[in-house]
């Protein structure tokens, strides 16, 4: 069992499906047992993924001291992970709403209340990294800080800048200087992945590029061969809503990577867990455990 520390956001989120995009406009669309809300954020998806594929996870976050973080903090709890380090220090909980097509595609609304001003305390992190093997820092502005007290303890720091467009990108950088292990989306780079990369790693020093490519896969770039390797995507069931299948695809990487520091057999067993993951109405479910992804990865 690895220990993985998370730093990152946790919200509400409902999920409502819509027939096509654009939405055309109607004063009301009724929709039985279709609407859902639960616990969510990149920072909680990606904990209850690890959790479920058997990892010892701890989650640091921010949120407010209201009816949200009681059902968030419940949640973990009911999920067997400790709110002990997610922080009522906000005015508010962030909140998000996600509309989805029927071929997946969707559209976010988020909305992430003071997260973005408030700051996590040093000290309850660098308490949280004790004997950890990975951290997790999502490109949250309140874990950004938290970035060197990482690097000073001496733990491989992983983290997934998303949907990337220049690799100088301001409000990135922070992540990608400290990253040993680096995710990001080929959305706003399709076609020249590649390059994209070798610029990436001609500012930033990544051990490890991964870009997820949705259905045409993942590519994989390692300092160690300095080589590419395309990993093909795979299909496992109907997709339902692709909300969250980087943090899937991220999540389960960085779970075998803990315990093989085999980046191609991490990446191959992520495609499957990921693929299966979009099968899910929302982005905090859906997740197969270890033996379940090896069963059907097998298979």
């Amino acid at each position: 069992m690895s220990k993985i520390v998370v730093c990152g956001l946790v919200n509400m989120e409902t999920t409502a499906p819509v027939e096509s995009f654009p939405i055309e406009y109607r004063p009301i669309d009724y929709k039985f047992l279709s609407l859902k809300s639960a616990p969510a954020g990149v920072g909680l998806n990606v904990s209850l993924a690890l959790n479920t594929l058997g990892d010892d996870v701890t989650l640091c976050s921010l949120c407010g001291d209201d009816f949200a973080a009681k059902i968030i903090k419940s949640h973990l709890e009911d999920s067997g992970i400790s709110a002990e380090y997610v922080l009522s220090t906000n005015k508010a909980t962030a909140q998000s709403v996600v509309l989805y097509d029927n071929s997946g595609r969707r559209y976010i609304i988020c909305d992430l209340a003071d997260n973005q001003e408030n700051t996590y305390k040093k000290e309850v992190f660098k308490k949280a990294l004790k004997g950890a093997d990975i951290a997790c820092l999502c490109n949250i502005n309140f874990a950004a800080e938290l970035l060197s007290t990482a690097k000073e303890e001496g733990v491989l720091v992983a983290t997934d800048v998303h949907c990337l467009s220049d690799v100088c990108d301001e409000y990135n950088s922070r992540f990608m200087r400290a990253a040993d292990i680096l995710f990001l989306s080929n959305e706003n780079i399709k076609g020249r992945e590649k390059d994209f990369v070798k610029e990436l790693i001609s500012v930033y020093s990544p051990k490890i590029v991964v870009v997820g490519m949705g259905s045409e896969g993942a590519l994989l770039y390692t300092a160690e061969t300095g080589s590419f390797t395309e990993v093909p995507a795979v299909y496992t069931r109907p997709v339902v809503n692709t909300v969250g299948a980087g943090d899937s695809l991220y999540s389960s990487f960085i779970h075998f990577y803990a315990k093989t520091r085999d980046a191609l057999y991490s990446l191959k067993k992520a495609v499957y867990f990921a693929s299966y993951k979009i099968g899910a109405k929302s982005a905090s479910e859906g997740f197969l455990s270890e033996g379940e992804l090896l069963k059907i990865a097998k298979d």
